[in-house]
């Protein structure tokens, strides 16, 4: 559970009304990414709307090559505040928890490393 308390308050912080930063845009991908099993993410924060496309085939995915073909979909999605939409999207198995601590790790990582510079 502290797992999902830290990813919900770093979702929190990670959504002000102003200008969205880099870093903070990637972590909303890699989220929307891991949820909705997507190749590719784009979120237009203005207009509350993602775009994504989802594999519909995992089968088809070798690490070993570059894949140049994977069968998706393309999704629009609207959202009325991004992090209610981010937070309910959590889940709560095993190898997402995996995923939720490495994200946590690699973020608060980076906020040390400019601490101590």
């Amino acid at each position: 559970m502290r797992i999902i308390s830290e990813l919900e308050s770093l979702i929190s912080q990670s959504c002000p009304n102003q200008k969205i930063q880099i870093k903070q845009k990637n972590l909303h991908i890699s989220l929307l990414k891991k949820y909705y099993n997507a190749s590719d993410v784009s979120i237009d924060y203005f207009r509350r709307r993602i775009t994504l496309n989802v594999i519909i085939d995992d089968t088809v995915y070798n690490p070993s090559i570059i894949n140049t073909y994977l069968p998706t979909f393309r999704a629009d999605i609207h959202f009325i505040s991004l992090k209610y939409f981010l937070k309910e999207r959590i889940e709560q198995d095993a190898r997402s928890l995996a995923f939720y601590a490495s994200l946590l790790r690699s973020y608060t990582k980076e906020e040390r490393e400019l601490l101590v510079v």
